[in-house]
């Protein structure tokens, strides 16, 4: 952690509006593609993002230092009011890989595909621009994010954070590539 950013007892609430308003642009985004193959798709789409949102409460965010806090996503207060207190161990304590992350890319992999779907069926210039825009968000923009407004300023990232340690060990693997060739 850089020396000149302290970790967050409770994130601003601009940070927390941006951050949703991201995920909330990428549900959006995605289930209006969808649409465009029937409303059903669509749905199923955004039930698919809330039981992601929920899960997460339920398994990590119960667990979290920032329980009953204003972490940077505001979900550490949404999971005080609704489920009872983890075990901050587990959190620490939990392992995670790329394929645990599978379920996440689907929010985006899911309207990419329908995307291209829709276009072979019924091209429309709208399409390729929200696609483009879906992608730019769920990579840029949640790289933004996590990268320079939340991970950073983290506090339970100082404790122990298995997303932390899975993308740290890309970030070695990487230079460590970069120093071989």
């Amino acid at each position: 952690m850089n020396v000149e950013t302290k970790p967050d007892e409770n994130y601003p609430l601009w940070i927390v509006l941006l951050s949703n308003s991201v995920s909330l642009l990428i549900y959006g985004i995605g289930s209006f593609i969808l649409w465009g193959l029937g409303t059903a798709s669509a749905l199923l789409y955004l039930a698919y993002c809330l039981s992601l949102e929920l899960r997460l409460l339920k398994m990590s965010c119960v667990n979290c230092y920032y329980y009953g806090k204003t972490c940077a996503f505001g979900k550490g207060k949404l999971a005080s009011i609704f489920l009872k207190k983890g075990d901050p161990k587990r959190f620490i304590e939990k392992d995670i890989s790329w394929r645990d992350m599978l379920p996440d890319m689907m929010v985006l992999i899911l309207p990419l595909a329908g995307g291209i779907l829709h276009l072979i069926i019924d091209f429309s210039w709208l399409i390729p621009g929200l696609l483009v825009a879906l992608v730019l968000l769920s990579l840029g923009g949640n790289a933004f994010i996590r990268g320079s407004l939340a991970c950073k300023r983290c506090k339970q990232r100082e404790l122990g954070c298995p997303a932390e340690q899975l993308f740290s060990q890309s970030d070695k693997k990487t230079s460590k590539e970069g120093v071989d060739e």
